[in-house]
């Protein structure tokens, strides 16, 4: 008995030593997007600017998150998104910002995010979210 557990064990680390997964290497470490035709690398989508020409403002939002969204409407909530299109640098990293401003019982209709998370900040009251 105590053979074929060595035979089954020595057996089960063999076959476990030739699998291996990681992530696909990314093509680069960032790709902030600009809207040029002319530029030379296009990778997800949108067309890279030259590292060389890469800046700390390309990865910078002055102004967005900071204020309150107008909740005034019929959905009682204002979502203001940060998205490549206004924060190029988070151009192939996959994420997203947003800030939803509630009204009393203001509500987000519902939505889904395909291959995406969500994670939730309250800053102050109290918020029922439902998946």
């Amino acid at each position: 008995m105590a053979f074929r557990f060595f035979i089954f064990a020595i057996l089960a680390i063999t076959i476990a030593s030739f699998g291996s997964a990681s992530d696909p290497s990314q093509l680069q470490d960032f790709c902030v997007a600009i809207n040029d035709s002319k530029a030379a690398v296009f990778v997800n989508g949108k067309i890279c600017k030259n590292p060389t020409d890469v800046d700390a403002g390309d990865f910078f939002l002055s102004a967005g998150l900071n204020k309150p969204g107008n909740t005034s409407n019929q959905l009682g909530s204002a979502v203001s998104a940060v998205t490549v299109d206004t924060l190029p640098g988070l151009n192939t990293l996959g994420i997203s910002l947003a800030r939803i401003d509630f009204a009393p019982n203001g509500v987000v209709p519902p939505h889904t995010h395909p291959r995406a998370s969500e994670v939730l900040v309250l800053l102050k009251g109290t918020l029922y979210v439902g998946f």
